[in-house]
C-alpha cells in the first residue's frame, strides 16, 4: 500500500442540500460525502473513480465541519479512504478506480 498525502474537504454551510437534510439538524449526505472524497481522490492520486467498493459512516457530519481524507492506495484498482473530522472518523471505505499515479509517481 501506498499512503497518500491527506487532503482537507469542506461542504459549506450556505449548501442548498442542507435546506432539506434534516431542517431541524441539518447533516451532510453520505452521498454528498462519498462525491467529495471521489473528487479529492481524482485530483490528489491522479485516478478515475469507478464506483464504490464499500462504505461505512461512521459519525454525522455537520454543515461547514472541517474533514481531513486520508487515502491508501490499494491492490492497482482500489484505493482505501478515511475520513476523520475534529475528533473522530466519520466514515470509511474503499473505490475502485482506474489510472492511479500518486503525487511523485512515475
Amino acid at each position: 500500500m501506498k499512503v497518500v498525502a491527506p487532503v482537507e474537504i469542506r461542504i459549506p454551510a450556505d449548501h442548498p442540500v442542507f435546506a432539506g437534510h434534516f431542517p431541524a439538524r441539518p447533516i451532510v449526505p453520505g452521498a454528498m460525502l462519498l462525491d467529495r472524497v471521489a473528487a479529492a481522490a481524482a485530483a490528489v492520486v491522479r485516478c478515475t473513480v469507478t464506483g464504490v467498493a464499500a462504505a461505512k459512516f461512521l459519525q454525522p457530519v455537520g454543515p461547514g465541519e472541517p474533514l481531513q481524507v486520508n487515502f491508501d492506495l490499494d491492490a492497482g484498482d482500489r484505493l482505501r479512504f478515511e475520513v476523520r473530522g475534529a475528533t473522530a472518523v466519520v466514515a470509511k471505505g474503499t473505490l475502485w478506480i482506474v489510472a492511479a499515479t500518486p503525487p511523485g509517481g512515475a
